[in-house]
C-alpha cells in the first residue's frame, strides 16, 4: 500500500491546507505575529486529520516562526522575504509574497518577479519528483534571471540561484544575504 503524500497538485485537502496557511503568511509578517497562521492551523487540527496534514502543518507553522525571526524588520523588502522565505524551503510562500507586487508590477520588474515565482516553482515540483515540470519552467526563468542578475544581487544570491537552476540539484541553494 502506498504511503500518503502531502501532495497540493493531486489532493484537495493538501492543497486547501496549504493555500489556507500561506495566504495566513501575508498577516503573519505584516503583524510580525504568528497568531494569523496559528488560527488557520486550529481550524484543520481540530478535524482529527491524518498524519501527513498534521505534520505540514505544525512544519509550516515552526518554519514560519523562523521566518520572522530571521526577518530584519517588519518593513522589509519583498525581495528579501522572499529569500528568507526560500532558505526555509518555503517554495509556495514565496509565490504568495512575490504575487501581489507582480500583479501590480510592470516592465522589467514583472518580468523578474515572475522569473523568481518560476524558480519557486521548480523547487515545489521538484519536492513531489516532477522532475520534467522543474525543468520546463526553469528553462523559462533562467534567461530573465541572467538578465537581471545584477538586480537580485542586491537582494539575494542570484549567481547561486542561476546555477542551481541550471543543474537542477534535488537540495535547493541557499538564497539569503541574510
Amino acid at each position: 500500500m502506498k504511503q500518503q503524500q502531502f501532495n497540493p497538485f493531486e489532493d484537495r485537502q493538501s492543497r486547501n491546507i496549504r493555500n489556507d496557511l500561506s495566504e495566513s503568511l501575508l498577516e503573519v509578517l505584516e503583524t510580525h505575529s504568528t497568531i494569523p497562521a496559528q488560527r488557520v492551523a486550529e481550524k484543520y487540527l481540530k478535524e482529527k486529520l491524518s498524519p501527513v496534514y498534521s505534520a505540514y502543518i505544525k512544519d509550516r507553522l515552526d518554519r514560519y516562526d523562523r521566518a520572522l525571526q530571521a526577518l530584519p524588520s517588519k518593513k522589509a523588502n519583498s525581495l528579501i522575504k522572499a529569500s528568507i522565505l526560500w532558505d526555509l524551503k518555503l517554495f509556495f510562500e514565496v509565490h504568495e509574497i512575490l504575487e501581489p507586487e507582480w500583479i501590480d508590477a510592470q516592465g522589467d520588474r514583472k518580468l523578474f518577479l515572475q522569473a523568481l515565482i518560476r524558480a519557486a516553482g521548480v523547487y515545489l515540483y521538484l519536492e513531489l519528483g516532477y522532475r520534467d515540470r522543474a525543468e520546463k519552467i526553469s528553462h523559462k526563468a533562467i534567461p530573465i534571471l541572467r538578465q537581471f542578475k545584477n538586480d537580485l544581487m542586491k537582494y539575494l544570491e542570484a549567481n547561486r540561484l542561476i546555477s542551481a537552476l541550471e543543474d537542477l540539484p534535488d537540495i535547493p541553494p541557499r538564497i539569503s544575504k541574510i
